[in-house]
């Protein structure tokens, strides 16, 4: 079977999802597709470390790690169901590259709800350790890139120019149609740069 990669760009509750298989040294676009990563799309779940702030340390705790088991289930649900399909067609999902943020460690729960920013941080950072926990559930090899280091990085490995780079993930989208979102572009790069750098 021929390799794919999975790439996620991540957002409050849900995430831009896009499958890409590489082909005489092209990307090639297998799904696109959005997942939720909460099974009621409110805020309420959307942002829970800002519905946190509004309980007692107990409940907090509590409400925020439903939130963050329902978002690995959901992930993995989704991871999953995209192997099926790209089996059919005759590709083995093997890789994962997921956009981070600055990848510093986040405090306890009592400090994060007492900064505004943090709280912020905490909220994205959830989704995206879902997504990294459903792809290793899924056996899937994670690679994780920092997103301001993301063309720096897939220079390096892919060995072409920012602007080399940025045209083709610009085509690759086209068979689907419009819109090919920047979200897609950016997790299509991700899918790209997981299935080809080899030193992960």
């Amino acid at each position: 079977m021929k390799r794919a990669a999975v790439g996620f760009r991540v957002h409050s509750g849900w995430a831009a999802m896009v499958a890409v298989a590489v082909a005489d040294g092209e990307p090639v676009v297998l799904a696109r597709e959005r997942i939720h990563l909460v099974k009621t799309f409110r805020y309420k779940f959307r942002q829970p470390y800002h519905t946190a702030k509004m309980m007692s340390a107990a409940r907090a705790g509590a409400f925020v790690a439903r939130v963050r088991s329902q978002a690995r289930r959901l992930a993995a649900r989704a991871i999953r169901s995209l192997e099926g399909r790209l089996k059919v067609e005759g590709f083995k999902l093997a890789h994962c590259g997921l956009l981070v943020a600055s990848g510093r460690a986040l405090p306890p729960m009592q400090k994060i709800l007492a900064s505004h920013a943090l709280i912020h941080t905490a909220d994205g950072e959830l989704f995206r350790e879902a997504l990294v926990h459903a792809g290793r559930k899924c056996g899937l090899r994670s690679v994780k890139i920092k997103e301001k280091e993301l063309l720096k990085s897939a220079s390096e490995v892919l060995r072409m120019k920012d602007t080399e780079i940025q045209k083709r993930i610009a085509q690759i989208g086209r068979p689907f149609g419009a819109p090919w979102s920047r979200d897609e572009k950016i997790a299509s790069l991700a899918a790209w740069l997981a299935l080809t750098n080899r030193r992960h």
